[in-house]
């Protein structure tokens, strides 16, 4: 285990400075873009043109990888990306902002498809959850720390060059690395109606999870910053909703080892619509209480993808994953697309509160879709049924179990 990890050390060194610039961008674009004057429904299309290109990279970026190898796409799209972010900030425009965005999605899909791919490549199979869960940890906990980047005093300019850099700093570890690159694979195919039909629940879940998580990124910002909150205090806000997605998320997905996932889902989803209910009912988003629902809410909703991701492969066999993944990344794909407009045009037509009752809803969805399914057909749990923690990045890593 420990040779595996010093073995990935360099391709994790990458992904602590891809996510930070990640994680900073995606917050910084929907205060900057409230700052020029779009409005909230204007930046949840912006979201949501991300997340379009999210989809069209899980189809152009694998397949520049067969192409040029590991290495040299990494560096490409590390290249390309800074280069992006700064014609972002060089140019304020709406319509400009729309088409970058999408291709901030594609690129950065491909990285993350690199970067897990490569994990998987370099992990003995014994070792693949756990290299995983350093994986997830890195992940969420690098989104986190880079919230608290927004206190970096001056205009936004300096925010999307800081992101420009960490981009850069990203392609450096993986590009001197002397690790060879892994053996490419083929493309997988996509298997939406086959797979709903085998486990539905997993598909609903992953949709629904996308829903959330798409409006989470893009427009929790903003519902901070108009219930009163500083740039600084708007990090902090958003540092504790994935701070609950780093420590909640390995002790939930052990108990939906020890019940049917579809139970655990649907109890899960209660919580997160009883914290989102329960935030609806704060005064303010600062404060102590403030912090500790938005931690709980966060936890339960990014456990909520890796559960479900766990429950398909339950019912799959093993040549049949990278099928399955690029599957599910689509049907989630389409939930993050989607629900930054649904919630944007909410928040803009209504009030910016109401982005609450989107998440409340909808994880009241899920609960009784997952009860009612649970009701229907039951499932036998047994000791191979393993959790592993997931990202919901891309569609190379479905599974970290599988070879």
């Amino acid at each position: 285990m420990l040779s595996t990890i010093r073995t990935a050390t360099p391709l994790l060194l990458s992904t602590v400075f891809l996510l930070m610039g990640v994680g900073l961008l995606h917050t910084h674009i929907a205060l900057e873009g409230r700052a020029l004057g779009f409005s909230v429904a204007m930046i949840g299309v912006l979201t949501s043109a991300y997340y379009a290109g999210f989809l069209l990279g899980t189809y152009t970026i694998p397949r520049l990888t067969h192409r040029i190898g590991h290495i040299r796409t990494f560096a490409f799209c590390t290249s390309l990306v800074a280069v992006v972010v700064l014609v972002q900030a060089l140019d304020p425009v709406y319509g400009v902002w729309l088409v970058l965005r999408v291709l901030q999605g594609l690129l950065l899909v491909g990285l993350y498809a690199i970067i897990e791919s490569w994990l998987n490549a370099v992990a003995e199979p014994a070792h693949r959850g756990s290299v995983f869960a350093v994986y997830m940890m890195v992940n969420l906990a690098a989104s986190a720390t880079a919230q608290q980047l927004l206190r970096i005093p001056g205009e936004g300019f300096v925010l999307f060059c800081v992101v420009a850099i960490l981009f850069c700093a990203a392609s450096l570890p993986v590009v001197l690395t002397t690790q060879p690159q892994p053996q490419l694979r083929s493309m997988p195919k996509v298997q939406v109606r086959r797979l709903f039909r085998l486990a539905p629940t997993a598909l609903v879940s992953a949709f629904i999870s996308g829903l959330v998580l798409g409006a989470f990124w893009g427009l929790l910002p903003l519902y901070a910053a108009a219930r009163g909150l500083g740039a600084g205090d708007i990090g902090t806000y958003m540092s504790a909703a994935i701070a609950g997605g780093v420590v909640l998320q390995w002790p939930l997905g052990r108990f939906s080892d020890r019940i049917d996932r579809r139970l655990a889902l649907s109890l899960i989803s209660v919580v997160a619509a009883l914290a989102a209910v329960v935030n609806l009912l704060l005064p303010a988003a600062g404060g102590a209480v403030a912090m500790v629902v938005i931690f709980v809410f966060g936890g339960m909703s990014f456990t909520l993808y890796p559960i479900a991701v766990a429950h398909l492969v339950d019912y799959l066999h093993r040549d049949e994953l990278l099928s399955a993944s690029s599957t599910v990344l689509l049907v989630n794909g389409v939930g993050s697309a989607v629900g930054p407009l649904l919630a944007g045009a909410l928040m803009y037509l209504l009030r910016p509160e109401l982005l609450f009752v989107w998440f409340a809803v909808l994880d009241g969805a899920l609960a009784a879709y997952a009860l009612y399914r649970f009701t229907r057909r039951k499932r036998e749990v047994t000791p191979d049924d393993n959790f592993v923690p997931l990202v919901n990045t891309t569609p190379t890593a479905l599974d970290p179990r599988a070879p």
